[in-house]
């Protein structure tokens, strides 16, 4: 019995230093590929995350903003002859091209125009029309530097000729106006015209 207990004895084999050293290699560098691989991931992630804010604040610091009331002028007072609002650069933004486009031809579109100017885009729509890039001018209101550049600070008062309109805007008349700069959000009001038509009407 003791003859075969030595036998088993001696067969026994155990792990080397060598062996040990190389398992533990191993372990690190599958650790460490596997820690590169994480870190790679969440740095991706975070500047993924990291343009899309700076997106959002790029087209939010590009943006309109309505400053005061929407007015609707008339004069025969039965038809809307125009529109006028003033606009603002929302959270003191980047500056804003409003050079406008002279309606040569007086069709209250500009968008057929042989030299166009602007570079903001105004459309118009209602229940039996749209005029896709309609016919508006832009004054400069209060201080500022004179010219067609809505810095921030600065207002501007913009008028939409509708006298051109294929069905006049009259009393109930609900409209749409939309003004798209060429970088940034649009600015959207929609109004309805009051029941009875005056010179001048402040639309809510």
């Amino acid at each position: 019995m003791f003859k075969a207990l030595r036998q088993i004895m001696k067969d026994q084999r155990g792990i080397t230093g060598l062996e040990t050293a190389i398992i533990l290699i191993a372990f690190v560098v599958v650790a460490s590929v596997f820690a590169y691989t994480v870190l790679s991931a969440g740095i991706f992630s975070s500047e993924k995350g990291k343009e899309a804010i700076n997106s959002g604040l790029e087209v939010a610091r590009s943006s309109l903003e309505l400053s005061g009331g929407v007015i609707a002028a008339s004069g025969d007072d039965t038809n809307v002859d125009s529109v006028v609002y003033v606009v603002a650069n929302s959270l003191d933004g980047e500056a804003i091209d409003l050079s406008a486009t002279t309606d040569a031809d007086n069709d209250g579109i500009i968008s057929d125009e042989g030299t166009k100017n602007h570079v903001v885009i105004i459309s118009y729509v209602d229940s039996t029309q749209r005029v896709a890039d309609i016919a508006w001018t832009a004054t400069q209101m209060g201080k500022g530097d004179s010219d067609d550049q809505l810095d921030p600070g600065e207002k501007f008062q913009i008028s939409v000729d509708l006298q051109h309109l294929s069905t006049r805007l009259q009393a109930y008349g609900k409209f749409t106006l939309e003004m798209k700069p060429a970088k940034g959000s649009s600015l959207t009001i929609e109004r309805t015209i009051p029941a009875v038509v005056d010179t001048v009407m402040d639309l809510k």
